[in-house]
């Protein structure tokens, strides 16, 4: 847990729920804050299994998936080629896309080039290409004057190019996949306006909704979607995909898939577990108990 990501602090909460529920089962618990030593901290300590509380670029984009398939430690959630390529926006939209699930158009750009003027019409949304929690994400409205000028900040550390796509209004939805079969469909109302950082893990940040309430056939949808990105992309163990459905043109399209999902008390996977009759501690089980190597 932990790590050297952006998403850092969110990653140590996750993990730090998850041992505790480990270690209410009776499991022996060492808890890793992984920085870049973290394969002799794993050949020190000689785990069983390795729960990947990781989030965000390194931990959760087949690097360090990299480091257990050479160490040969079962790991939980996807390998090496689900995690990279679902953390590269690009590259999974372009596969998603291939196996019929509907992704936002847009494409990639160079961020000066992005802040410097509109490469396409407001409202769209900015996004980097390979970060997750929503860290770096803009909103950009219709009538803007200009665009984001943190994009060429001196400070930006995100990577040079950005994401950039057409914004979808509507509800914003959620379903996790656990395994290979889809939980349920969350609706997320942001207090914010926007499924900002903030909304996803500040207290009072969001209100979920489980299961949404949307049409009958909009939420068989979402589920057999949800299924078939984790497909699509080799994923393994537990995912969440992100929807926006645009209630007014009867659309549903799909943002993304976080091949390792918050594990904190305002995540969406676990209250979806729960809504199913899992409850937490049975959740962080049955991850642990899916862990192979190699994935």
């Amino acid at each position: 847990m932990g790590g050297i990501s952006p998403e850092r602090e969110v990653s140590l909460v996750s993990g730090a729920a998850c041992a505790d529920a480990l270690d209410r089962l009776g499991a022996r618990v060492s808890r890793i804050d992984a920085g870049r030593d973290v394969a002799a901290r794993l050949t020190e300590v000689k785990p069983d299994v390795v729960f990947n509380a990781l989030h965000g670029a390194w931990g959760e984009d087949g690097c360090v998936q990299g480091i257990l398939e050479t160490l040969a430690i079962p790991y939980t959630h996807s390998g090496v080629l689900a995690s990279a390529l679902a953390m590269d926006k690009a590259k999974a939209k372009a596969v998603l896309a291939a196996a019929g699930v509907v992704v936002p158009g847009g494409g990639l750009y160079d961020r000066h080039l992005a802040a410097r003027a509109h490469v396409m019409a407001p409202p769209y949304v900015v996004k980097p290409n390979a970060q997750g929690s929503s860290v770096g994400v803009f909103l950009v409205f219709e009538g803007a004057n200009r665009p984001p000028q943190e994009l060429a900040a001196p400070g930006w550390t995100f990577g040079e190019e950005v994401m950039i796509e057409p914004y979808i209004a509507g509800k914003e939805l959620a379903v996790a996949v656990l395994g290979d079969k889809a939980l349920a469909v969350t609706e997320i109302v942001p207090a914010t306006g926007f499924y900002d950082y903030e909304a996803k893990y500040g207290e009072g940040g969001s209100i979920h909704v489980v299961p949404a309430a949307i049409p009958a056939a909009v939420t068989e949808a979402a589920m057999r979607l949800a299924e078939r990105a984790h497909a699509a992309l080799g994923c393994r163990g537990l995912t969440r995909s992100d929807f926006r459905y645009d209630d007014l043109k009867d659309v549903l399209v799909l943002l993304e898939v976080n091949t390792q999902p918050g594990m904190t008390p305002t995540s969406l996977a676990p209250e979806q577990a729960a809504h199913r009759g899992t409850e937490f501690d049975r959740l962080v089980q049955w991850i642990v108990e899916d862990a192979t190597c190699p994935r």
